[in-house]
């Protein structure tokens, strides 16, 4: 894959991304992780997406560990990090029930933990995960700032923020917000239908859609809408000779997102790959956006 840039004040990255946001429930998680980044760099895919909760809160530590390893070369991949949804777990017993910390003193405190367990200098774009209504958005901004300019973080994003939200710290910021991570697949079009992905292209950015495959669901759900979209899907895939969740990964890559990759399955992560040789026709994409919503 040819890497591109993520917005017009943002860093290149591969048009694919690898997230660990679904690693909770993962066993072997070091021999998983290790096969997994080996197979994302095969196909091309240098960038990837982490949270300081991901994983039980371990798989930053994990990923950092490759870096060690010399298995991964840290100048060669693109490293994503955020904070702001805390969850309850056994090794912070601190946490006792689930939340948002966007605070200043708390964002300081992820990026110190987030570079030592990555075993890096810098994260090239760290993200605010949702935004907490009651943290001081000032020295919030202020805090994001301070590291950028310390080098600690190259860039500033967002994760699951409404458009308001996002207009929001983008007001307290001088620098831009590069990205903004949203939940976009054919399952699941509310991004594209509140305004979140036009607001997104308005600043020059490119939506990054996570949860591509809904989870799996397009290629196995039994729920009416998930049995209507694959139906679709396989009726329009023999016209590009590829497998239904590729055409439903061309889909978005369409629309000029980006595939947020979550799944630990090699077919699945192969076939969105395979994603980026479908140029999907202007007709088979409304009738697969119809398609979702019942029309």
């Amino acid at each position: 894959m040819k890497s591109i840039y993520l917005s017009d004040a943002g860093p290149k990255v591969s048009p694919a991304i690898y997230g660990f946001y679904r690693w909770n429930d993962i066993t072997n998680i070091s021999q998983t992780m290790e096969r997994i980044v080996r197979l994302c760099l095969e196909l091309g895919i240098n960038t990837f997406d982490h949270g300081d909760n991901y994983g039980s809160y371990h798989c930053e530590e994990v990923f950092g560990d490759l870096i060690g390893k010399n298995v991964i070369n840290r100048e060669e991949v693109v490293l994503f990090t955020k904070c702001g949804l805390n969850l309850p777990n056994k090794d912070n017993p601190e946490i006792r029930v689930p939340h948002y910390n966007t605070s200043a003193e708390h964002i300081i405190k992820s990026v110190e933990s987030s570079l030592k367990k990555l075993k890096t200098d810098y994260i090239d774009i760290f993200l605010l995960d949702h935004l907490d209504p009651i943290s001081d958005l000032e020295k919030t901004a202020q805090a994001l700032e301070n590291l950028k300019r310390s080098g600690k973080i190259k860039n500033i994003g967002v994760a699951n923020f409404s458009v308001f939200e996002h207009q929001l710290l983008a007001t307290y910021l001088s620098t831009p917000i590069v990205t903004n991570h949203v939940e976009l697949n054919l399952l699941n079009v509310e991004a594209l239908d509140n305004g979140q992905v036009d607001y997104i292209k308005q600043r020059y950015m490119r939506p990054l859609a996570s949860t591509p495959l809904a989870g799996g669901r397009i290629a196995t759900g039994n729920d009416p809408q998930a049995q209507r979209v694959r139906e679709k899907l396989e009726e329009i895939s023999p016209k590009y000779n590829a497998d239904i969740e590729s055409v439903a990964a061309a889909w978005l890559i369409k629309l000029g997102a980006l595939p947020l990759i979550g799944t630990t399955e090699e077919k699945r992560i192969r076939n969105i790959a395979k994603a980026f040789d479908i140029d999907l026709d202007h007709q088979d994409w409304y009738d697969l956006y119809n398609t979702t919503r019942g029309k």
